[in-house]
């Protein structure tokens, strides 16, 4: 099995990304919730201090100035870990950004479970779920450092606001200099024969060593990376669940609306098909190293290539 390179952690990735996009364009502002040597926005900071703006742990306070500040045309990043800015200032974000459009980008630092040593009350995922049936919201969750930089790049210019999935440890590299990431558009990871798997963010390198084990036992994986669930490329996704005639998702976030709800949506729709949702199965966190997470709650590769192979065979 060829594994993957080692990469930066996708914080890291956007601190570095969002202060060299800034250098050439002015209307960058970072905006953050005391959080700037975890999320890395203290990048952004030491070169930028003039556009950077600390606003402590008052996140509603905090999504209310990036609304005025996009009024006057700048692009605010707003910073601070995905269970704060999800949940604390949810009606924040519906009333004064999405219900007006308004060009404000949302980075969610800590999303997903592998951010267990920080306590369970920081764990979110069910963030997906809530941000992507929220009207006037895109949704991007990047595998790997080399489709961050790319994703942030392209939400800069995309207009309205945008929530981007960052998550906390060291993630592989699954693609190179090649690569070119469009909000919306699906990406072939793999071709397969015997069953099409869908999945997003970080665990879509997950789902690749899966993809890995199950070729040694000659079951043919056709892997399909969502990095943007909203708008989902509909087109895509029955397009390849059709190639097969079988649906694996598999994803680091609850099974319950989140990228398994928007396939199953899809699919009901324009291509219904034998389907398994894969993932955390509607239940809270609990703190531990990211591995005995991984293994527990079922999404580690050994776990992810179990449940497609049960599914299959």
């Amino acid at each position: 099995m060829t594994a993957l390179a080692p990469g930066k952690a996708l914080r890291v990735a956007f601190g570095e990304t969002i202060a060299e996009l800034a250098r050439s364009d002015s209307r960058i502002v970072v905006l953050d919730g005391d959080t700037g040597s975890s999320t890395r926005t203290d990048i952004f900071e030491d070169e930028h201090p003039e556009r950077f703006f600390q606003m402590g742990i008052t996140e509603q306070n905090m999504l209310g100035m990036a609304a005025g500040m996009a009024t006057l045309g700048l692009v605010p990043i707003v910073s601070t870990f995905s269970c704060f800015i999800v949940s604390r200032a949810h009606d924040s974000i519906r009333v004064l950004i999405a219900q007006p459009k308004l060009n404000v980008k949302l980075m969610a630092g800590y999303a997903g479970l592998l951010a267990g040593m920080t306590g369970k009350t920081h764990l979110m995922f069910d963030d997906i779920s809530i941000m992507r049936a929220m009207a006037n919201m895109t949704v991007v969750a990047p595998v790997d450092e080399i489709e961050t930089r790319q994703a942030l790049a392209a939400i800069i210019d995309y207009p309205g606001p945008v929530y981007l999935r960052l998550t906390r440890p060291n993630s592989p590299i699954l693609f190179d200099d090649t690569y070119r990431f469009e909000v919306g558009r699906a990406v072939t990871i793999r071709e397969g024969t015997d069953v099409t798997v869908f999945s997003t963010g970080t665990q879509t390198s997950r789902a690749f060593e899966a993809a890995q084990i199950l070729a040694g036992e000659e079951i043919s994986v056709h892997l399909v990376h969502l990095p943007t669930i909203k708008p989902l490329d509909v087109d895509a996704v029955a397009g390849a669940a059709t190639a097969t005639g079988r649906v694996v998702t598999t994803e680091e976030h609850t099974i319950v609306g989140g990228l398994g709800g928007a396939v199953a949506e899809t699919l009901a729709e324009h291509a219904p098909l034998p389907m398994k949702r894969h993932g955390l199965q509607d239940v809270f966190g609990e703190s531990g190293p990211n591995d005995a997470l991984l293994e527990k709650y079922g999404i580690s590769p050994r776990k992810t290539a179990e449940a497609i192979r049960e599914f299959v065979t």
